[in-house]
């Protein structure tokens, strides 16, 4: 079954060139932080970062493709997915998360199906099986003080 995808990222996105992410485990929640693009998008400031909470987390990964690699065909989604460098929520596939080796368990018990997130960065893709995705709400996120806001329906919300 082709999987169908869900852009998350709109009217905000990584930075293009070095967008640095970072994972943090926090018990049963993922938390990513890297920096927001200030050249597309003039409400950020340069070396701004943005936080996303990934709610009870099954498991994660953070590695390979690059966007060389995805425009060469070498990723699973090169030829289907919309577009380079988005975010996304995967659905309509059970078989999206077979590929990837590199796996980190975390652990949390879903209460229902989770749901497939997917965000390309330059040079790593960051996935992660968990209940919902938010946008964090602290002082310091650059998504949360622009206002920025996910689709109603990313993660079930």
């Amino acid at each position: 079954m082709k999987p169908e995808f869900l852009q998350l990222n709109l009217g905000w996105n990584a930075e293009p060139n070095a967008p640095d992410p970072h994972v943090a485990v926090e018990g049963d929640d993922i938390l990513l932080c890297f920096y927001v693009n200030p050249f597309q998008f003039k409400e950020f400031s340069e070396d701004e970062v943005g936080f996303l909470r990934f709610v009870k987390c099954v498991r994660y990964r953070l590695g390979p493709t690059n966007d060389e690699g995805w425009y060469h065909g070498q990723c699973r989604f090169s030829q289907i997915a919309p577009g380079w460098g988005e975010f996304y929520e995967i659905s309509g596939d059970e078989t999206s998360t077979q590929d990837p080796t590199d796996w980190h368990s975390v652990g949390a018990q879903s209460t229902g199906e989770p749901h497939h997130f997917l965000f390309y960065f330059r040079d790593n893709t960051f996935e992660c099986l968990a209940e919902r995705c938010v946008i964090e709400p602290r002082g310091d996120n650059a998504l949360e003080k622009t206002g920025k806001r996910l689709p109603a329906k990313a993660g079930g919300q």
